[in-house]
């Protein structure tokens, strides 16, 4: 039989068949020699010990098209990454990170901003203008006031879809609107420091019916792009690359240039100041771990 890995606990794997059951299963030794680890979202084929309890045995892991390290998760179709507009206020300096480790692996994001009841005036206007140019949809919803849900289950039918952003941002609160079963506890922001406490155990997919699939991960408050030379990671803000024409050098890497295209798209506002910014931050912290 064939199934997905929808949570991994202890060295217990649990295989959803696709229709209505989930077994129970543990993963031959052979992974372990051959250095394979199962992740959540794997695609295995698995054979039944025993009907009536569920239980069964992994015994073959499908070829991955993308797999994650944060959250340990594989055949990831789309990722819909939360932000609350307020309390707490977007980082984009995370959310230009995120979207970077999104791009490295080639799976779509959808930049989703939560909150929209308690945004002040041209909020949504200000984020469209950093974001949509550069290739990403936005869309806004409140999940208090049940806004946008529709759009949401629009989106995610049919498809493996990831739920990331900062802890304190709704998605556990959005993992319950959408699939109440669920039943996931959603925390609430500390008053003290202003930052939500982390929710989520652990990785686990939730299935919404035929072929729909999707994972809360514990929210992260830091993330560091790594595994890469400083010179590639202009490849991965999309935006760039139209511009990079008029670039003086093949090569450029936009930071130290005189004659650089992409400077000249900011400093005319045809891409973002702030997307910008933190690509220089990111290059120069890739520049930085070279040297050590």
């Amino acid at each position: 039989m064939t199934g997905k890995i929808i949570k991994g606990i202890a060295g217990f794997y649990y295989v959803h068949d696709g229709k209505s059951d989930v077994f129970q299963c543990k993963a031959k030794g052979v992974f372990r020699n051959r250095k394979i680890k199962p992740l959540v979202g794997d695609d295995v084929e698995f054979e039944i010990t025993d009907e009536k309890d569920k239980e069964g045995n992994i015994t073959e892991i499908l070829p991955r098209k993308n797999s994650l390290i944060r959250p340990a998760v594989a055949n990831i179709d789309q990722a819909i990454v939360v932000f609350a507009l307020m309390d707490p206020e977007p980082n984009l300096n995370l959310l230009d990170r995120f979207l970077v480790m999104m791009e490295t692996q080639q799976i779509p994001v959808t930049i989703c901003f939560n909150k929209a009841d308690l945004t002040k005036a041209g909020e949504e206007e200000k984020y469209r203008a950093i974001y949509e140019p550069a290739g990403y949809d936005v869309i806004f919803i409140s999940v208090y006031e049940k806004e946008g849900m529709d759009e949401i289950r629009k989106r995610i039918a049919g498809k493996t879809t990831v739920l990331a952003g900062p802890s304190g941002v709704g998605k556990s609160s959005l993992t319950n609107c959408l699939y109440p079963e669920a039943e996931m506890e959603t925390g609430s922001v500390s008053e003290k420091i202003r930052r939500g406490r982390h929710t989520t155990r652990h990785s686990q997919l939730f299935f919404l019916g035929e072929k729909t699939f999707m994972m809360d991960t514990p929210g992260f408050s830091s993330m560091y792009v790594e595994d890469m030379e400083a010179g590639d990671l202009k490849e991965y803000f999309p935006e760039f690359k139209q511009y990079e024409d008029g670039c003086r050098f093949l090569g450029c890497v936009h930071v130290g240039e005189k004659i650089c295209g992409i400077k000249e798209a900011v400093e005319g506002g045809k891409i973002s100041r702030s997307r910008y910014d933190n690509y220089v931050l990111m290059y120069q912290e890739l520049k930085e771990k070279r040297r050590y």
